[in-house]
């Protein structure tokens, strides 16, 4: 008879076998983890993904990767004439893999960003300034050694990237970064934007090429420069909003310190909630929570009636050093002379990305303006896409036949194509009457500003501009401010900003205004008992309603600033006693702005070499801790956080569709529309079957499962792994539980 097993036998065999069973299944596991090694963050298929996931398909057929998420939320402090901003930023990896968030997001064109922080747990890690290859290449090192790292660079005044490196599986890191701004002050009405997102933007080739001899130059041969040698940067894939949720929620909370009794605070775009917190301060919250980036955030207020807020004298002291602020609207006047004729060339745009309301609001904006014309007035029409149209040969009189025809042509626009937006500023501006003073020769030029090579444009306008001036009227949600505002800069104009239909009558109205009113012109400034660092240097023409604003460093808050200019035909002067000046919140930033800015339009217009302005920029930016085209704010935790050898994926945070931009008119049917553009630099779509997208920032919320078809949005690695290392050890683990299970039935039998 067979000898009784003992205790100990039976439980060696037992564990042989679970032994076996547990290496078999870790062989198997770390086989398959080898198969996919290349693959950092992990891939899933559509149905494992959780409720609230953006998928992005990856290079292995049928599995996809969760996209990271984000969340902001905007603090608002507006302290009289000036206003400071904190943007919290929350990224959350929802992945197992490590991932390298990177966000292109929009700030006002003005904009101060002179604070970031990065937020590790209870752990606070303080930006620093530094040159932007500098900063780059102390991102980059931190990058690759595991650290968290935070980088926020300018690609344009209004545009900002945000790279945020290796965030853990399921973690969450908060970015904050602050800037400082002067509020908008026209017509009596005080207001501020807060841009939320940046539209596709049409970088097209180079219509006026451009050769370097420099470097690269041998022989006498030279070198095509691209317009748009940055335009994979302001690149950021889009949600094509017919089939996707939107996507980056959005908190706003304004502190409102007018310092004076207000009368009436409006959110023109945005429903809010408004509370009472004294005569002068108002706390405003958006009323339904949070909501999608998808279009400009605008607040306006108006000072009560017996408030007469047309001159404003603030400063400021830091480490020692003065700085002012003057705000001062010089009086309507009724010229004495009978007004000139004027000579209206009006532009349209018409391109694809003006598609849906912004079309129809920019067609409602020009009717109006013919309706404004005088019998005594020229004018003509441009209307322009990737092509262009004149509608007459010259400026014709404003008849009623002319008018008509005029109509009719508006009428039938449609939008659709690119936007070469050179063509057409190039044949507004070209007068065929320069030295005619009988008529004003104005140039009204409608559109939303969706170029990258806005800088080409600068240079058409300064080396064209004549007589002309210029006056931009942005269209839609969310337009790029900053082509409006510096091109009317240069062409001695001003912006107006008409996002919705209902605006249309009222902001054509003051602009038209404006037209029809003497401008202030020969403005001067000069203090008397201080030496000062004015700001802008070039003081501009200002229009009806507008006030003249006036940043300036002092050795000394002493003495006098006198104001002087012409308004029509009769002199205007007015003096402010700086010891009067009341302390206001920082004046030295946005005087430091302003000066960078000079000197960027100095270069525009030839009044000093790129060298030297760039030497300017880079003094100012580094001495008042700003983020310029030269310079970059770099944040870095010391200590390593991704373990050596893991993956590291970089994803690009995607974008809502602003609000009113009609998808097929940018990137055509299903996204056909980019083989037209794709060498122009255009936004990546996301297109095809519908998909599910999580609008909280760290916890999904239940919503109802979609998928997408979006190769652009989310390219893995591609380098070598250590996929082949791993799947011998999973068959060396393999083979090692064979042998063990093996031995087990062999003392089985024996037994």
């Amino acid at each position: 008879m067979p000898k009784a097993q003992t205790a100990p036998d039976s439980l060696r065999r037992t564990l042989a076998v679970i032994l076996g069973l547990t290496i078999a299944h870790l062989g198997l596991l770390l086989g398959a983890i080898g198969a996919m090694a290349g693959e950092a963050p992990q891939t899933v298929k559509p149905e494992d993904a959780q409720i609230g996931t953006l998928l992005f398909e990856s290079e292995v057929p049928g599995r996809f990767v969760e996209a990271p998420r984000l969340g902001s939320d905007y603090d608002v402090t507006v302290s009289g004439p000036t206003a400071r901003t904190r943007v919290t930023q929350r990224f959350y990896n929802p992945t197992d893999g490590w991932v390298e968030a990177v966000y292109v997001f929009p700030l006002p064109a003005e904009s101060a960003v002179d604070t970031l922080r990065m937020v590790i747990g209870n752990r606070v890690i303080i930006g620093d300034i530094k040159e932007r290859q500098e900063a780059k290449r102390i991102y980059e090192e931190a990058k690759a050694s595991g650290q968290k790292a935070s980088l926020v660079e300018q690609e344009r005044p209004n545009i900002f990237t945000n790279s945020v490196a290796n965030i853990g599986p399921h973690e969450s890191i908060v970015v904050q970064i602050e800037y400082q701004e002067t509020v908008r002050l026209a017509g009596g009405e005080f207001s501020f934007r807060l841009p939320l997102v940046v539209g596709p933007r049409y970088s097209p080739k180079p219509i006026v090429q451009t050769v370097d001899f420099g470097g690269n130059g041998q022989g006498g041969w030279g070198q095509l420069v691209d317009p748009v040698p940055d335009r994979n940067r302001l690149e950021s894939p889009v949600l094509d909003p017919r089939t996707n949720d939107p996507i980056n929620p959005t908190t706003i909370t304004v502190h409102l310190n007018a310092g004076f009794a207000l009368a009436e605070v409006v959110s023109h775009h945005h429903p809010v909630k408004i509370e009472g917190a004294g005569d002068s301060s108002r706390l405003v919250t958006l009323a339904e929570g949070a909501v999608p980036a998808d279009r400009d955030f605008e607040l306006t207020w108006k000072p009560a009636p017996s408030v007469d807020p047309s001159v404003g004298l603030f400063q400021e002291t830091i480490d020692g050093t003065d700085y002012l602020l003057a705000v001062v609207t010089p009086p309507t006047v009724a010229s004495s002379e009978k007004p000139l004729p004027r000579e209206v060339v009006f532009v349209i745009d018409n391109s694809g990305s003006m598609g849906g309301t912004s079309i129809v609001d920019a067609k409602a904006s020009l009717l109006y303006a013919l309706g404004r014309l005088k019998p005594e007035d020229r004018f003509n029409v441009i209307r322009f896409d990737d092509t262009m149209d004149t509608l007459f040969p010259d400026t014709v009189p404003a008849s009623a036949d002319n008018l008509g025809t005029a109509r009719i042509f508006v009428d039938r626009l449609d939008a659709a194509g690119g936007t070469e937006m050179i063509p057409p500023m190039q044949r507004a501006l070209a007068d065929p009457r320069p030295a005619d003073g009988s008529f004003l020769r104005q140039v009204v030029f409608l559109t939303d500003g969706a170029i990258g090579n806005e800088q080409q444009l600068f240079d058409v306008i300064s080396a064209s501009r004549g007589r002309s001036r210029i006056f931009t009227v942005g269209i839609g949600s969310a337009p790029n401010t900053y082509l409006m505002t510096r091109a009317a800069e240069l062409g001695r104009g001003t912006f107006t900003h008409i996002a919705s239909e209902a605006q249309v009558q009222e902001r054509m109205k003051a602009l038209f205004e404006k037209l029809e009113s003497p401008a202030v012109t020969g403005l001067s400034a000069r203090f008397q008992g201080a030496t000062a660092d004015l700001a802008p240097k070039l003081l501009p023409d200002i229009y009806r309603g507008e006030p003249l604003v006036l940043a300036a460093q002092l050795d000394k808050l002493a003495g006098n600033l006198e104001i002087g200019g012409t308004i029509g035909n009769q002199p205007w002067a007015v003096k402010l006693p700086l010891a009067a000046a009341k302390p206001g919140l920082g004046i030295s930033a946005v005087w430091a702005r302003r000066r960078i800015a000079d000197h960027e339009v100095s270069a525009t217009l030839g009044g000093e070499t790129r060298e030297a302005a760039d030497a300017a920029i880079l003094k100012l930016a580094l001495g008042h801790h700003l983020v310029t085209r030269l310079t970059s704010l770099v944040a870095v935790d010391r200590t390593p956080s991704r373990p050596a050898g893991e993956r590291l994926t970089r994803a690009d945070i995607p974008l809502n569709l602003p609000a009113g931009w009609d998808f097929d008119k940018v990137f055509g049917p299903a996204g056909e529309g980019m083989g037209q553009r794709a060498d122009n630099g255009a936004a990546n779509p996301v297109v095809g079957d519908p998909q599910l997208i999580d609008a909280i920032v760290t916890k999904p919320q239940p919503r109802s499962l979609k998928l997408v078809d979006a190769q652009k949005m989310v390219f893995l690695p591609k380098t070598a792994t250590d996929a082949e290392l791993r799947l011998m050890l999973g068959l060396l683990l393999l083979l090692v539980a064979s042998l063990l299970a093996l031995l087990a039935r062999r003392s089985r039998h024996a037994e």
